[in-house]
């Protein structure tokens, strides 16, 4: 048999693990699934009063994704607004990939005529996601849409196929326009994301429901990002949608008998909601890729950023029945309604609308600490969720996270452990990757509430990779907060009311705990949660309140290893665009850094003799 030369032996060795490894990234047996979007603006009525959406291929809400366990996502998305455009992906993890994150702390943004293909892996995953534009108060206009991830064909899922699958964004609403005239800056595509201008544009109408009257609201009144700029605070949402239509906009058919899987996610932008169905109950089978225990609700709270699984049979007589979305802890109940419509029905809805609860605090705690894991189910893997004994692992650090309002020269702003995030003038992950100095400080936030006044800060928290930590938020203000963080799931183990202690941990679930990535914190209450670090990379912490996730209510979690790794962490994708200070930089492809080093090898090495050198497991 030929043989390396000795001198070489270890390095080929070695290259070749590396060309391996990039190639199980690149030609994985892994599924691809392609997609194209095309970003524009376009007229909706969602209210009844004309307004400017962001569409994606015309559709607003934007297309579903569907994908299954470990699929290759490939969304090439063009960006036909006037203004930079950033997609993310709430609830796909990403994993060892933050770059594709697609927040500004990650991902630069897609300039206005340009286009930037994401490239996803929903490694391990199940489960009812969805996505959203990221920057600024894009979330206002619509552009997100469903995601959902199926198990693959031979991992054993706790329920019978349903008859039929759908998703329902539900949401409050604004008549009003997100952004108006303004000043904006773009340059080196940096995107000072708290500015936009808006430009008129040919608009294509969608008219979802063609209004009796068509409004045309003051410039004073349709700018809802102005409003926050200028340091002042939104009022409550105007409506509440499902699936981008207003009251009795929306209709489901369903064929009498047979059961369906409603995917509900709460796309709005700050208002918890309830979801029910007239006269039919509702079984709860997976909260944000986790099976549950199917424990059935006549309502369901619904937080905003998450979303649930249930499945509903029409079990009743062939008629019409309401569908009801209204908003939780709120002065005023804002309702909507559509309509589950069995097929052979010839009764329209008739009836009052099933009630459902309005502010009680203690029903909705009660709700949550019911939804807990199915341990015997399979998850992504053929072997069951409980088979990971999260309770049974000594967490190596406490993370105390409280929220806080307040005025920072003047203007309205929030933080959270009396930091107000600042965005920087380069993406973060960027400024990690090439190690430009300047853009931010790890530790630049406390680890605990210390009681200080509100500042300004690019504030990143350094943990290490591999930790298993414990986060604690305290919720000190007289509203309902819901946190997501990007990259991870992590079991929420306990909610309280009062001011959480280490005796809190008493009444932990350290069994069954449902993982998820998107948690409430009840009013002057506290949430504990359990993360096992295992997700190398930049990742957002932030409050799914979206004008206070604008005004500073979120920071980034550094999840860092020494490592270099693939297994850790893959490079900076060969397409990732690169802006503020690491314009000058650039990405390069993992096959050159192959090049160069098998130029370092002896010219009479080649592939074929390096590959006859090895043992056959590593061939």
């Amino acid at each position: 048999m030929p043989r390396v030369p000795a001198a070489n032996g270890a390095f080929c060795n070695l290259l070749l693990l590396l060309l391996t490894s990039f190639l199980a990234i690149v030609v994985a047996d892994s599924p691809y699934r392609f997609f194209e979007w095309n970003v524009t603006y376009g007229d909706i009525y969602p209210l009844g009063v004309r307004q400017t959406g962001i569409l994606i291929n015309g559709q607003f809400p934007g297309p579903d994704i569907f994908s299954v366990t470990n699929d290759n996502v490939i969304i090439n998305v063009f960006n036909s607004l006037d203004q930079p455009f950033l997609i993310s992906w709430n609830g796909i993890q990403n994993r060892r990939n933050s770059f594709e994150d697609g927040v500004y702390g990650t991902t630069c943004p897609i300039p206005p005529g340009k286009n930037f293909t994401y490239m996803l892996q929903v490694k391990d995953q199940i489960g009812s996601f969805y996505y959203f534009p990221s920057l600024g108060f894009q979330k206002a206009a619509g552009g997100f849409g469903g995601f959902r991830i199926l198990s693959r064909p031979l991992i054993p899922v706790p329920f019978p196929d349903p008859s039929g699958d759908f998703t329902l964004l539900i949401g409050d609403w604004y008549s009003s326009n997100f952004t108006s005239y303004g000043g904006f800056k773009f340059n080196n595509d940096v995107c000072h994301c708290h500015r936009f201008i808006y430009l008129t544009l040919p608009l294509t109408a969608v008219h979802h429901r063609r209004p009796i009257l068509v409004l045309t609201l003051p410039v004073a009144t349709q700018d809802l990002q102005a409003q926050l700029d200028n340091g002042k605070k939104l009022a409550q949402p105007d409506g509440i949608l499902i699936n981008g239509r207003g009251p009795n906009g929306y209709s489901l058919t369903v064929q009498q008998g047979n059961t369906y899987r409603l995917r509900i996610s709460n796309v709005g932008l700050q208002n918890s909601l309830n979801f029910r169905i007239q006269n039919h109950k509702m079984k709860l089978v997976e909260v944000e890729g986790t099976h549950t225990l199917q424990t059935s609700f006549s309502s369901l709270d619904v937080h905003v950023g998450q979303s649930y699984s249930v499945l509903i049979t029409a079990d009743q007589s062939a008629a019409d029945y309401y569908i009801v979305v209204s908003s939780r802890f709120t002065d005023k109940i804002l309702t909507t309604t559509g309509v589950l419509h069995y097929s052979n029905s010839g009764t329209q809805v008739s009836g009052p609308l099933p009630g459902g609860p309005t502010i009680q605090i203690d029903w909705s705690i009660n709700q949550a600490r019911a939804i807990r894991t199915n341990l015997s189910a399979s998850g992504p893997r053929p072997n069951p969720q409980g088979s990971y004994h999260y309770g049974m692992i000594n967490t190596t650090k406490t993370i105390r996270i409280a929220s806080s309002a307040g005025q920072v020269n003047g203007k309205q702003r929030y933080a959270l452990n009396s930091v107000s995030f600042k965005p920087a003038d380069t993406p973060l992950k960027l400024a990690d990757y090439f190690k430009i100095g300047g853009v931010f400080r790890v530790g630049s936030i406390p680890e605990t509430p210390n009681g200080a006044g509100m500042y300004l800060d690019t504030s990143v928290m350094g943990v290490d990779y591999r930790a298993f930590i414990e986060i604690v938020m305290e919720n000190y203000e007289d509203i309902v907060q819901s946190y997501h963080l990007d990259g991870y799931s992590f079991w929420v183990v306990g909610m309280d009311g009062g001011q959480w202690t280490p005796d809190s941990r008493n009444g932990y679930n350290l069994r069954d705990a449902v993982s998820r990535c998107t948690v409430q914190v009840y009013p002057k209450g506290w949430t504990a949660i359990y993360i096992a670090l295992d997700n190398v990379g930049m990742w957002n912490f932030l409050s799914e309140f979206w004008a206070r996730q604008y005004l500073g209510q979120q920071f980034y979690l550094r999840v860092y290893t020494s490592s270099t790794s693939l297994r850790d962490e893959y490079p900076i994708p060969k397409n990732a665009r690169l802006c503020g200070r690491a314009s000058g930089f650039h990405t390069r492809p993992l096959i050159a850094d192959i090049n160069k080093a098998l130029s370092a090898v002896d010219k009479r090495t080649n592939w074929k003799t390096i590959r006859k050198s090895l043992p056959r497991s590593s061939k």
